[in-house]
C-alpha cells in the first residue's frame, strides 16, 4: 500500500469492490516494475518487442479495428445542471451515467490485475501541477502513462492527506463500441473510460484530465488549462522568449512546436526550443505576468505523414524507449513503417489489422489498404527531443511573451495579425475556425469553429469560457501577453499555398516577438494590426515583397460576411456570450465600411 490518505483509500475500496479483480499494483514508477510489465505485454502477445539495435525499448501495439481513435459523440460532460455543459457538450445527469457505468463496468476485472498509477500532471510538486490517480485492466495503458505523466512513490508522497487528486477508472471491458463511454464529471474531479483501449480514450491524463478537467478547474481556481503548444524563441543575443499557440488539428502544431529555424536565421544564431507540443497550463505568477508549463512527459504524436523532413525533431523523438500504436510491422528488420515515413515501403510487412500487406496493393485514396492506420500513433519520451527546452522540469513555469491561435483558411485570414487589445484577442481565439481538408469526413472547404482550438475539450459552458478569459486578461492588466492570429494556408487562384511554412513560420515569430517588445511597426485595420511586408524578413527566400503583400490583404467583403457567420456560429451561446463579442462584431463591420 502506498498511502495513508482517507479519500484515496475509500475510493480504491469502492472501486475494487465494483470491478473484483484477482490482483492488484501499485505503479512506483521504478524501471524494474515497468520491464516486467513489458514482458509479460510481449508473453500475452499485447505487445511485439521491436529490433533493440534500430529501436532499443521500442514496442508496437495494435488495438481492435473499432477502437482506433477519439470518439467524441460518446464523451460526456456530466456536471450537475445541464446547462452548465453548454452547447457544444454531450450531457447527462452524472447519477444516471455513474449508474450506466457501474453496471457496465461491474465484475469486469475478474481473472485480471488492477493497476493503480498514481501520476503528476506537470513536474511533481510544482505549484502549477496536478495530481491523478488513474485505476486500470490494461498494461498497454500503464506503459503509456509511464511515458506521458510523472508517475510513481513520488506522487504519492507529494499528495499526502489532501483530497485535490482526480480519480481516473478505466475499464477495458469487451472494448464494445455501443456500450463505449468516455465520462467527465467536473464536479467530481471525477473520469471514467469504459470499452476502449485506444490511447485518447484511455491515457486519462491525456485530454480527459489535461484538458477537460482542468479547464473547469483552472475556472474554479483562477487559472487556465489550454489546447496550446509552448514554444522558447532564443535570439542570437542568448535571449529567450516563449509563446503558446492554439491551432485546430490538421494546422501544423507539431511541426510548430518542434520548428528548425531556416538556415539562414541558424547561421545568424537563432534557436527554437520545445517546452510542449499539446497542452498548456497557465497561472499568473509571483511578478504578475503568465506562467505555463506542459502537463505532460512525452509527445502522443500521429505518425503517419510524420518524417525527417516534415519534423526531424517528431521524428528523433521515437527513436528509443517508445510505443508504437497501429503502424506497420517491417517484417524484414523488425522495425515499424507508415506511410509518408520514406520511399521505400517494407517489401514484407503486417499492417496496422495483424494482415499481411503487399505494398503493390496500396492506393493513397483508400484508407483501407494503408499499412498504417491514419489515426496511428507514438508515445515518445519528451527527454527524447533533440530541441527540448532546458525549462521542460521548471516548477515555476516560462513567462509566455505572446499567446497565437491559427487556423486553415484558404482566402480570408492574412499571414499574420496582432489583435488590438486582449479582450479584442479573446474574440479572435473565439473565431478560430478551419477550412475542412480531404482528410476530414464530408465536404472539402467547409468552415469549422473550433474556438481556441478547444471545442472538444472545454469541460464546461463555452461561453462561461469566454468570459474567464476576459477575466484573466483584467486580471494580468498591463503584463498580459499580447494576442496574434497566423495563417499558413493561404492559397493562390491554382490552390498553391502562397507561404512555404514549416521553418520559415520563424519569419512570422520573429515579428510577433518584436511587436511583443516594441521594435516593429504595424498597420491599423478593421481585424487588427498587420505588418508592413518590408518588415517581415525575406533574406535567402523564394518569394518576393509583392506576393508577400498578397497575404497581408483584408478583404471586406470575405470579412463581412466572416462577421456574418461568426454572429450566428455565436448564438449558440445565448445568454452566456459575453456581450463584448456582439460589440467587438458590429465595431469591426463599422471599420470594414
Amino acid at each position: 500500500m502506498m498511502t495513508k490518505n482517507p479519500t484515496v483509500l475509500k475510493w480504491l475500496s469502492e472501486i475494487r469492490e465494483l470491478v473484483q479483480p484477482d490482483k492488484e499494483m501499485w505503479i512506483t514508477g521504478e524501471e524494474a516494475q515497468l520491464e516486467e510489465l513489458r514482458k509479460e505485454a510481449v508473453a500475452t502477445g499485447e505487445m511485439i518487442k521491436l529490433n533493440e539495435e534500430k529501436l532499443p525499448g521500442c514496442y508496437l501495439h495494435r488495438t481492435k479495428p473499432n477502437d482506433v481513435a477519439r470518439v467524441e459523440d460518446r464523451t460526456f460532460i456530466c456536471s450537475r445542471k445541464k446547462e452548465n455543459a453548454g452547447p457544444t457538450n454531450n450531457w447527462c445527469d452524472p447519477q444516471e451515467m455513474y449508474k450506466r457505468l457501474y453496471d457496465i463496468a461491474r465484475g469486469t476485472y475478474r481473472g485480471r490485475t488492477m493497476y493503480i498509477i498514481p501520476f503528476s500532471m506537470g513536474p511533481i510538486g510544482s505549484p502549477l501541477a496536478k495530481i491523478g490517480i488513474e485505476v486500470t485492466d490494461s498494461i498497454y495503458v500503464v506503459l503509456n502513462m509511464a511515458i506521458m505523466t510523472r508517475v510513481g512513490t513520488k506522487v504519492m508522497e507529494t499528495l499526502g492527506d489532501s483530497n485535490d487528486w482526480v480519480r481516473g477508472f478505466h475499464a477495458k471491458c469487451d472494448v464494445d463500441p455501443e456500450k463505449r463511454y468516455i465520462c467527465q464529471f467536473p464536479e467530481d474531479n471525477t473520469i471514467i473510460s469504459v470499452n476502449s483501449a485506444y490511447g485518447g480514450n484511455v491515457l486519462l491524463g491525456k485530454k480527459c484530465f489535461a484538458l477537460r478537467i482542468a479547464s473547469y478547474q483552472g475556472w474554479k481556481e483562477g487559472w487556465m488549462a489550454e489546447h496550446m503548444l509552448i514554444l522558447g524563441i532564443e535570439n542570437p543575443k542568448g535571449e529567450i522568449k516563449y509563446v503558446a499557440a492554439a491551432f485546430p488539428s490538421a494546422c501544423g502544431k507539431t511541426n510548430l512546436a518542434m520548428l528548425i529555424p531556416p538556415k539562414y536565421l541558424r547561421d545568424k544564431g537563432y534557436k527554437v526550443w520545445t517546452v510542449g507540443d499539446d497542452i498548456a497550463w497557465m497561472r499568473i505568477g509571483p511578478d504578475g505576468r503568465l506562467y505555463a508549463i506542459n502537463p505532460e512527459n512525452g509527445f502522443f504524436g500521429v505518425a503517419p505523414g510524420t518524417n525527417e523532413h516534415s519534423n526531424f525533431n517528431a521524428l528523433a523523438s521515437t527513436r528509443k524507449n517508445t510505443i508504437f500504436t497501429n503502424v506497420a510491422l517491417d517484417l524484414d528488420t523488425n522495425t515499424v513503417w507508415w506511410e509518408k515515413l520514406n520511399e521505400n515501403p517494407p517489401k514484407h510487412a503486417i499492417d496496422w489489422r495483424g494482415n499481411p500487406w503487399d505494398p503493390s496493393k496500396y492506393d493513397k485514396n483508400d484508407k483501407l489498404s494503408a499499412a498504417a492506420h491514419p489515426n496511428s500513433r507514438f508515445t515518445a519520451p519528451a527527454v527524447n527531443c533533440p530541441c527540448l527546452s532546458s525549462e521542460f522540469n521548471s516548477t515555476s513555469g516560462v513567462p509566455i511573451s505572446a499567446l497565437i491561435f491559427g487556423g486553415r483558411r484558404a482566402k480570408l485570414a492574412p499571414l499574420v495579425y496582432q489583435a488590438k487589445d486582449w479582450a479584442g484577442g479573446v474574440f479572435v481565439g473565439a473565431s478560430v475556425s478551419s477550412e475542412t481538408t480531404a482528410a476530414a469526413a464530408g465536404a472539402v472547404g467547409v468552415v469549422r469553429h473550433d474556438p481556441m482550438a478547444m471545442l472538444p475539450f472545454c469541460g464546461y459552458h463555452m461561453g462561461d469560457y469566454f468570459t474567464h478569459w476576459l477575466e484573466m486578461g483584467e486580471k494580468l492588466g498591463d503584463k498580459a501577453p499580447k494576442i496574434f492570429h497566423v495563417n499558413w494556408f493561404r492559397q493562390d487562384e491554382n490552390g498553391n499555398f502562397i507561404w512555404p511554412g514549416f521553418g520559415d513560420n520563424m519569419r512570422v515569430l520573429n515579428w510577433i516577438l518584436d511587436r511583443c517588445e516594441g521594435k516593429a511597426d504595424a498597420v491599423e485595420t478593421a481585424i487588427g494590426y498587420l505588418p508592413h511586408p518590408e518588415d517581415i524578413d525575406l533574406t535567402d527566400l523564394d518569394m518576393d515583397r509583392e506576393t508577400l503583400a498578397s497575404i497581408l490583404t483584408v478583404d471586406k467583403d470575405a470579412w463581412l460576411a466572416e462577421m456574418d457567420g461568426l454572429s450566428e456560429y455565436f448564438d449558440k451561446f445565448g445568454d452566456r456570450l459575453p456581450p463584448s463579442f456582439r460589440e467587438r462584431i458590429a465595431s469591426i463591420r463599422k471599420d470594414l465600411q
